[in-house]
């Protein structure tokens, strides 16, 4: 996955990052969608009161812009959709982006509307926004009592009606243009110019238009001068005479014409609504649910005109192009987010299942395979080998009418179905069609494995969906639907008799022993197996290098609120086994979780009593304490009080400082620290942020500290690292959060405290001392500053040497230490903030020694909510649970 800092505009918006979209929904109720994204969630959406914020600032300048960007969605969200619009549109072409059409109704809401278009603007995205005035236009036509007329939901337009239209019409474009101007957005109105139009049919509706043709020569000049373009929906003919045009027919015709990414319909309601259960539908796949919905009762009169439109727009635009009806207040949570806010109207991806290649055309399969299949692209077969092999058994092919996912499973008659072969596009793997390939395999096979190439760069995508694999000889084996070793053997062994998989995979499992981790000698890959749960049989002969858990457990999070438990509530929604179940915040108590995906889970208000209820009853398999120092004891306590009735008691992961100089608890730093030790415990303190980089950076040159020295390291953290304080209502009442210590507040420069007795200063003397021999006490001289950026701490090592080293020897003693570490990344250079903010492990650099070789100073980084709080928690999670240490982290 790309990873990106949001220190600047400029970074938010350049460079390509891999395009995200939403799950494939049903059209029955609305869901929470998939996101792909691993960081804070500070609130449901940006509101009118944040936006007013943000506006009255001085200059809006890159730090506030960046700060409010990340209170709508996560970061990895916002700065993915920020690049993909961006890069949606250049100079040739500056119109890409957007077409937002405004509803009549929402222009009364002109506040917070143009708040909500002037954002956009500050951060360098330039939509073509056109307006309705249908209200308006009523109220006035009714004060001057003319009876409005309508033929198939169409105005009849006679001249006087047209003459009240133009009028309404320029107003309320001269009210927006100046509602934007003032709040410092270059608007332009643009009234004529932009539609050429036919008569409709003169007799019938009088002066309306059908639009002929689109000149899209005013909007580009208007964003090349850096100005919004303000278009009505009226239109001239060949003659000059004006025609009134439906606006929402206008848009789409200005959107065939710029085929921008996104097409957005802004009302008063903020979607489309299911007509009997009343829910708003989230998502609505035109290509596989538009015939259904068009025969349901439900969907008539204005909602029918609206999806036929729709669908002839968006059959005329490419497939990336999508629509959303949403309203105005979450137009940035629906454009930087991938739970969006509205309604998402797309083609989507019809599925399909064939049961010969005639079905799916010859030349279309062989062409797949010939773009696709690795082992052709390699020269290790040929497309003709390929389909040889297909005839040998029966067969079914599954896919997406585009072709962007193609999946071959063999079927032989009484067996267990191997899918040979998976197709798939980088757009497949963006869109998730393959996901929903796969689920169409699984709904028709209770078992099934599959082969996969060891350097196959969508590796992690099969491990997430298998219960049990093996690597060997460059390639892994993964199934599902099987637990017992035997009976994978007995199947396997089937496959080798029957020569439907290659004769390399009997025994089940690598012939190293079971204590040893042996490198593969193919392509580097280390061969080793997972498997669902750990079975105990008598006997066994099962030699696995390693032998993670992948049953599915449950959390319980005791205080979500601040940024470091957002954090771990979107980790947690990206984690192939876990399910946070419940999460308790007595402020936000009642109110949705914002940034988990996985199920739709409500905030409640946990009593110690209900603690202690829930762990007697085995509700949960691990609770993590996210509270502020001091307030986690009663709920620990509550725990134990709970878990004595239980065989297997609950894992507890404190995130604060209660319990890491206490006695029975694991210090959970695994880089550091016994591995075995976090495994075997129950109660685990996850180290603070700066007391993690400053051990890790201590650690290697412990041996080598000057007698009666003290290690001196400063420390600077974003401002995130100072948590937060509650913040005023949004607009829909729910609580909000905001930083401790504002940016504005440090005025662009650092604030040093605690200059002594730091907590983090006793952490990491206390347990480096573990790692010196028995007795010995070392403490650490740390000095902490703040920042006015928002996540990642950069910790300066200044430490006195016992003899002579060069700074050559000073980078081999921390490589020899963190040798073979996932999350430790050893730089050549300085790190700086770029190579530490976002990501999930330690970077170490800027290896120097004093000219006279008696002290060496190095810098380490990490992001205080990542490493420094919610990864680490999810390594020490993985570890006790008994799954794969780095389960649900994303490796860079």
């Amino acid at each position: 996955m790309l990873s990106a800092t949001r220190s600047s505009s400029k970074t938010l918006l350049q460079a390509l990052v891999v395009g995200g979209s939403r799950q494939s929904g049903l059209i029955a109720t609305r869901r929470l969608q998939v996101r792909g994204v691993q960081s804070v969630a500070q609130t449901d959406r940006v509101g009118s009161v944040v936006y007013a914020q943000f506006f009255s600032s001085n200059g809006a300048d890159t730090l506030t812009i960046t700060r409010l960007l990340y209170s709508i969605g996560t970061k990895r969200e916002v700065e993915r959709h920020l690049r993909i619009f961006s890069s949606s549109s250049d100079s040739s072409q500056p119109a890409k982006f957007a077409v937002v059409k405004i509803g009549g109704a929402v222009l009364d809401q002109l506040d917070e509307l143009a708040l909500s278009i002037s954002f956009l603007y500050r951060v360098g995205l330039y939509p073509v926004i056109l307006h309705g005035g249908g209200p308006q236009l009523n109220g006035i036509i009714e004060r001057e009592g003319i009876i409005p007329e309508y033929i198939d939901g169409i105005r009849v337009t006679d001249a006087k009606t047209l003459h009240i239209a133009r009028r309404v019409f320029l107003e309320e474009n001269l009210r927006l243009v100046g509602a934007l101007e003032k709040l410092g957005t270059r608007a332009r109105p643009i009234t004529s110019g932009v539609f050429t139009a036919d008569y409709l049919d003169k007799e019938k509706y009088g002066l309306v238009g059908r639009i002929s043709r689109v000149d899209k020569r005013p909007l580009e000049e208007s964003i090349r001068a850096g100005a919004l373009p303000i278009l009505t929906s009226l239109a001239e003919s060949e003659t000059g005479q004006i025609l009134n045009v439906n606006a929402d027919i206008a848009a789409g015709e200005l959107a065939k014409e710029l085929e921008p990414m996104k097409i957005v319909f802004l009302n008063e309601k903020g979607g489309l609504f299911h007509g009997v259960t009343g829910e708003k539908l989230d998502v609505i796949n035109l290509d596989e649910e538009y015939d259904q919905l068009m025969k349901e009762p439900w969907v008539k009169y204005g909602t029918k005109l609206k999806l036929r439109e729709f669908k002839e727009l968006l059959d005329h635009l490419p497939r990336t192009s999508s629509v959303a009806v949403i309203s105005a207040s979450s137009l940035q949570r629906e454009l930087f987010t991938d739970n969006g806010a509205g309604t998402l109207i797309r083609r989507g991806y019809k599925l399909f299942r064939h049961d010969s290649i005639e079905s799916i055309g010859a030349d279309r399969l062989r062409q797949v395979i010939h773009d696709r299949d690795p082992d052709v692209k390699a020269g290790e077969n040929s497309i003709t080998g390929v389909l040889n092999d297909l005839k040998k058994h029966p067969f079914t092919i599954y896919g997406d009418e585009p072709l962007d996912a193609v999946a071959i499973v063999s079927t032989p008659e009484g067996e267990v179905p191997i899918m040979t072969h998976l197709l798939t596009t980088r757009g497949g793997i963006m869109n998730n069609v393959v996901d929903n390939v796969f689920n169409s395999i699984k709904k028709d096979h209770r078992k099934l494995f599959w082969l996969a190439r060891a350097d196959d760069e969508n590796r992690g995508w099969h491990f997430e969906r298998a219960d049990g694999s093996f690597t060997r000889a460059g390639r892994t084996l993964f199934w599902y639907g099987v637990q017992d070793v035997k009976e994978v053997e007995r199947i396997v062994q089937g496959f080798e008799e029957q020569d439907r998989i290659p004769r390399a995979y009997l025994p089940v499992g690598p012939s190293a022993p079971p204590h040893r981790i042996v490198a593969s000698t193919t392509n580097g890959v280390r061969s080793y197996s997972t498997w669902t749960r750990r079975p105990h049989m008598a006997g066994s002969s099962r030699g696995y290098a390693t032998h993670a858990s992948t049953e599915p457990k449950r959390v319980a999070l005791i205080g979500a609120r601040g940024f470091t438990g957002q954090t771990l509530t979107t980790l947690l929604s990206s984690h192939p086994h876990l399910s946070l179940t419940h999460v308790s915040s007595r402020q936000l108590a009642g109110f949705p979780l914002e940034g988990y995906t996985k199920d739709r889970i409500i905030h409640n208000n946990l009593s110690v009593n209900d603690v202690e209820r829930m762990e007697k009853e085995g509700e949960v398999d691990a609770w993590v304490m996210a509270l502020p120092n001091g307030v986690c004891k009663p709920f620990v306590d509550a725990v134990e009080r709970g878990s004595k009735e239980r065989v297997n008691p609950s894992v507890i992961v404190d995130l604060g400082a209660d319990y890491r100089f206490e006695e029975g608890w694991t210090y959970g730093l695994p880089e550091l620290y016994s591995r075995d030790a976090i495994r075997q415990s129950k109660r685990i303190s996850n180290p603070g942020c700066y007391a993690t980089s400053t051990q890790l950076l201590v650690a290697p040159l412990l041996k080598y500290l000057k007698p009666g020295a003290l290690p001196t390291v400063f420390g600077v953290s974003g401002y995130s690292g100072a948590g937060t304080v509650t913040g005023p209502n949004d607009p829909t009442g729910r609580p909000t959060t905001v930083p401790k210590v504002s940016p504005e507040s440090l005025h662009g420069g650092l604030k040093a405290y605690s200059l002594t007795d730091h907590i983090h200063e006793r952490e990491a003397g206390r347990h480096l001392s573990t790692l010196l021999p028995s007795g010995s006490n070392l403490k650490v001289a740390f000095v902490p500053a703040v920042a006015p950026w928002f996540s990642g701490i950069q910790s300066i090592l200044s430490m006195p040497l016992n003899g002579k080293l060069t700074a050559k020897n000073v980078r081999e003693l921390y490589e020899e230490k963190y040798k073979g570490e996932k999350l430790v990344k050893i730089l050549k250079g300085v790190p700086g903030l770029k190579d530490y903010e976002n990501k999930h492990g330690w970077v170490v650099g800027g290896f120097q020694v004093h000219s006279e070789g008696d002290r060496a100073v190095v810098v380490g980084g990490l992001d205080n909510l990542l490493k420094g709080a919610a990864t680490q928690c999810l390594q020490n999670l993985n570890l006790a649970l008994g799954y794969d240490e780095y389960a649900g982290i994303p490796l860079d």
